[in-house]
């Protein structure tokens, strides 16, 4: 890294820091707490007033749950995502991204059910603005009181305030990709085709 590159990645961990930590609800105080580094030396951190060191940023990782490299929005070594799968109420998620804030990408994929769907998935709200587009497969939407089905090329965009939840549509495999704003953060189109192409 170079010395331009170096100072400006330590000047942006501060901001950083301050941002992580109203992201998250807590205090200088909960986070002293929680860390064992003084409120006074939290806040010059967070102001640019105090070089951090590995002596507060280990706890400060610790305490947000991240890498060091994701703590302080800096990459080093293999800059590509190794995502870890999980599962999650019969689906599996891929995180496509590695950061706190803003969107979270994820490519989502539900098994073939076993048997033809009788009843409408149960719905849930919570805070967020959700972009979905269908790799492959079909994707019952129940958003409100409408049911879409979703195939390969098509998307849709929705408040989760609203009342959702998605189920496999069809006798194979369901796969897509979810962009998600936990903040109300949105997909910007900045291009858009010209009409009749």
């Amino acid at each position: 890294m170079k010395d331009d590159d170096l100072a400006g990645a330590v000047a942006a961990v501060g901001p950083r820091l301050r941002a992580l930590r109203r992201e998250r609800g807590t205090t200088l105080a909960g986070l002293s707490a929680t860390t064992g580094i003084s409120v006074s030396t939290l806040s010059r951190l967070e102001s640019g007033q105090r070089e951090p060191t590995l002596k507060h940023l280990l706890p400060l990782a610790t305490a947000y749950g991240l890498a060091l490299d994701e703590l302080v929005g800096t990459r080093t070594g293999d800059p590509r995502v190794h995502p870890r799968p999980f599962t999650r109420h019969g689906h599996t998620w891929v995180p496509l991204t590695r950061y706190a804030g803003g969107l979270h990408a994820y490519k989502q994929i539900l098994p073939a059910p076993a048997a033809p769907r009788t009843t409408r998935p149960e719905q849930g709200v919570h805070e967020g603005y959700e972009w979905l587009y269908v790799l492959s497969g079909r994707l019952l939407l129940a958003l409100g009181e409408k049911d879409l089905v979703l195939t390969a090329g098509e998307a849709a965009e929705f408040d989760t305030r609203v009342p959702h939840a998605v189920a496999n549509a069809g006798d194979r495999p369901v796969e897509w990709l979810a962009l998600y704003g936990a903040q109300g953060e949105r997909v910007h189109v900045r291009a858009r085709p010209a009409a009749g192409t």
